[in-house]
């Protein structure tokens, strides 16, 4: 096999493979004996056909075959006799054979950069403590209990600080419902029936709590709220609307104790030592996930600090599409409209750019590694995560792999794969730092 490399900007280069025709005329003998065993050729008896009738008839289907198996199998051979690192196939192109059944074809492909790795086993890290103190427990104890609060009419009063109001209200600008004015607003801002509302000094709007206060049950009030220049809803901005509010009920918020009937409540039969038990074993657990975020972080930090070389300027552009894609779907999921998308359009594609140069960036650093370290994957591995995407969705481990194979979504399993246990490798082979406790100086007497 000839291969011709011819290199481009951008980290793009050419190849221009050609095949022998030994090669070529093997695989196409071997092709055209099979159609010519399967052929039903008006005048011949199966398989008597003569060769010549078979490869005149069946000229284009047997090139087309043979373009198939020997293209993707010759240019891998190219890529591996030439020991490129080749980070994306861009395109195949201009297939030729000729009268002696020589084939030649033009591949373009984006190469990995090329660039030094610093030294990347005993990375320091300072991590975070994982033993739980009986403060923290208490305070998960306590978060349980607000969530398990009772809410009390409290029809006789007006409304307190710390009470929930369930309010009627509607807002409006110069005798116009906000609802015309800002469309693609949230509704909260521009009012609703059986609305549930914290009084809580700072919470929802500017000053809206505040004026409420004392307000007492089918009470209607009406109350004036500017919006802050900076308020994200444009048609708002430096506006000042007017809401008109009719409390409907008044719920106080009563915490139940923290005793061995809050824990059968929200486990059942467990006491309170059972659930002060299960609720440290969570936090263990919780800042043992924190103690592994925090040294990945660390060790991916590291290594960018210390590796310098240019992205492909292609894959780059194609990551930032992707991720900006995800972004957008993100912020959809959360309810936020798309006007207001279209309106942070520069900020989402600046946070999109600077996300996949990083993601680009530790790929590359960790593949590296993943090489020089000879770690790969095997088959094993894509099964085991082919099983656990099968249980994850709920569907049959078959399904799941057509799935994948249909979107061609086995490569990318298998690059994820590759660049968590690279991760992992480095994780396993960190040095840990310990942080140094501060002094504790005692008054004198």
């Amino acid at each position: 096999m000839k291969v011709e490399i011819e290199t481009k900007p951008g980290s793009v280069s050419t190849l221009q493979i050609e095949l022998p025709s030994e090669e070529v005329s093997k695989e196409w003998d071997s092709i055209a004996n099979r159609f010519a065993r399967l052929a039903k050729i008006p005048g011949y008896r199966p398989g008597k056909a003569p060769r010549s009738i078979i490869e005149k008839r069946f000229r284009k289907e047997i090139q087309e075959e043979l373009t198939k198996k020997l293209v993707s199998k010759s240019y891998h051979d190219a890529i591996e006799q030439e020991q490129l690192r080749v980070a994306s196939l861009a395109n195949i192109e201009d297939v030729q054979f000729s009268e002696d059944k020589s084939m030649r074809f033009r591949a373009t492909v984006v190469t990995a950069p090329e660039f030094d790795l610093p030294e990347y086993k005993n990375i320091s890290v300072q991590l975070p403590e994982t033993k739980v103190s009986d403060v923290e427990v208490s305070a998960a104890l306590e978060r349980l209990r607000d969530q398990s609060a009772d809410f009390v009419d409290a029809p006789e009063r007006g409304l307190q600080m710390g009470d929930f109001g369930v309010i009627d209200f509607e807002g409006s600008i110069d005798g116009k419902l906000i609802s015309e004015i800002a469309p693609q607003a949230s509704k909260n801002l521009q009012g609703g029936k059986k609305f549930w509302l914290h009084l809580a000094a700072d919470n929802f709007l500017p000053k809206f709590c505040d004026q409420m206060i004392g307000q007492k049950r089918d009470e209607t009030r009406k109350i004036t709220i500017a919006f802050p220049a900076d308020f994200q809803v444009k048609e708002l901005v430096a506006k000042e609307a007017s809401y008109t509010i009719t409390l409907r009920e008044i719920k106080e918020k009563v915490l139940p104790p923290v005793d061995d009937a809050l824990a059968s409540k929200l486990i059942p039969e467990k006491t309170l030592a059972d659930l002060r038990q299960m609720v440290e074993h969570d936090l263990e657990h919780e800042k043992e996930h924190e103690r592994e975020r925090a040294k990945e972080a660390q060790v991916v930090k590291y290594l960018h600090e210390r590796t310098q070389f240019e992205l492909p300027p292609a894959l780059l552009k194609n990551e930032t599409r992707r991720v900006l894609a995800e972004l957008v779907q993100r912020n959809r999921e959360r309810g936020i409209p798309d006007e207001m998308l279209k309106d942070k359009e520069k900020d989402l594609i600046e946070s999109a750019a600077a996300l996949a140069s990083h993601r680009l960036k530790s790929n590359f650093i960790l593949h590296r590694i993943a090489e020089r370290e000879n770690i790969e994957t095997s088959r094993q591995d894509i099964d085991a995560r082919i099983r656990e995407e099968a249980a994850r969705y709920n569907v049959s481990v078959e399904k799941m792999r057509q799935e994948l194979h249909e979107h061609e979504g086995l490569n990318t399993l298998a690059e994820q794969i590759l660049l968590g246990k690279a991760l992992d490798f480095l994780k396993a082979n960190v040095s840990v730092e310990k942080i140094e406790e501060p002094a504790v100086v005692k008054e004198k007497l």
